[in-house]
């Protein structure tokens, strides 16, 4: 039986990842492939997985701790995908916060399951903005040295680093983030994208579908320093129940809602890692982002099924006197302090609307203990 090609994209939160498996997916689902997509997460109750979902993907998570930690979790989701769905493509995407993945799963795969899965070249996406700041020279960041020791250390062990994003740069702002690349990582292949926009991406997939080595690079990682970087960021997943009469306009009520969030994490200075929403009312599903502090929140509906484009939610009225909301939160602050500011927000943002958390959980991720790292490429 031909072995399964194994795409893993990393990067770093808000990177643009699962946007990416989205319409990697619909692009393969055109080529005639069949897909499955397996999502990771500290945590139940993801927003990707929800949304992928919503757009008619077949689609697993492993939650509960990132790939490397969870490697034979990741490796029965793996199978149950191919026993289940026969997928002629798997890809799947680590928690944002991880870093030396090539070590810790893509030796391991390599060694152990060459004969049942074909591994693509590991990409790792940039954002753009995370990127030009971190290697402008200016030592001033919001986010605390462990914590961007992690982004470094993604971009060092990639096979590919993708420069995502590029719809909202101009020309000389690409052609400068190609100079940083090329300077920082010399050697190491590089190509643009937008996975929103789709502008990229078959490209991409041409690059995976082809073969090549993968994980041709072990990043040399201070499991110390990663594990400060990582405890540093308080993670909340939570589901809401809303309740309004008369119907409420919802795509008002998440900026609302993520606005406040903005407000109060800048007046103490806790950087947004990332912040997605998924609320559903009336048979539809907004999907809301927001990738910084300063960054500005975009909503958009999520499509029914692959074929039918993501569009803005003005367009699209849902006059429902109740909604179903999922909250993913990746913010440096304490997770109760965290957990705080998303129920005051809650409530803040919901004037006239009754709002009910049905589950919550707030941490921050524990030291990593990988199952294997190898210390040489296999």
């Amino acid at each position: 039986m031909a072995c399964v090609k194994l795409i893993l994209v990393g990067g770093f939160l808000g990177a643009g990842k699962t946007t990416l498996l989205a319409r990697a997916a619909e692009r393969l689902s055109l080529r005639g492939l069949r897909v499955a997509l397996i999502t990771n997460d500290q945590a139940t109750n993801l927003v990707d997985t929800e949304a992928l979902r919503r757009a008619g993907q077949e689609v697993k998570e492993v939650s509960g701790a990132c790939f490397c930690c969870a490697f034979n979790k990741l490796l029965y989701t793996c199978d149950k995908l191919v026993s289940e769905y026969h997928p002629d493509v798997l890809i799947g995407e680590p928690v944002g916060s991880c870093t030396d993945l090539s070590a810790t799963v893509l030796q391991p795969l390599k060694k152990h399951c060459a004969d049942r899965y074909d591994l693509a070249p590991y990409s790792v996406l940039a954002d753009p903005v995370r990127l030009g700041e971190e290697y402008s020279g200016d030592e001033e960041s919001d986010m605390p040295k462990s914590v961007r020791y992690i982004f470094r250390k993604q971009l060092q062990e990639a096979d590919l680093i993708v420069l995502n994003k590029i719809d909202a740069l101009r020309a000389e702002q690409v052609d400068r983030l190609r100079a940083v690349v090329a300077r920082e990582f010399p050697g190491v292949p590089a190509m643009e994208m937008s996975a929103l926009a789709g502008a990229g991406v078959d490209d991409w997939l041409d690059r995976m579908l082809s073969g090549g080595p993968a994980g041709r690079r072990i990043a040399e990682v201070d499991y110390d320093t990663y594990a400060e970087g990582e405890a540093l960021l308080g993670w909340l997943n939570a589901t809401v129940r809303l309740r309004c009469d008369p119907p409420a306009d919802w795509r008002a009520f998440c900026l609302r809602f993520l606005r406040r969030m903005q407000d109060e994490f800048r007046s103490t200075s806790a950087e947004i890692a990332h912040l997605k929403l998924l609320l559903t009312a009336g048979g539809e599903k907004l999907q809301a982002n927001l990738t910084g502090t300063g960054a500005e929140p975009s909503v958009q509906h999520t499509p029914r099924a692959a074929n039918d484009a993501a569009r803005p939610m003005d367009a699209l009225p849902v006059p429902s006197g109740e909604a179903a909301m999922i909250v993913n939160a990746r913010v440096r602050t304490g997770p109760e302090e965290l957990r705080s500011v998303v129920e005051r927000c809650l409530r803040a943002a919901g004037e006239g609307i009754a709002v009910e958390v049905t589950e919550i959980s707030s941490f921050s991720p524990a030291r990593p203990k990988p199952v294997h790292r190898f210390g040489k490429v296999v």
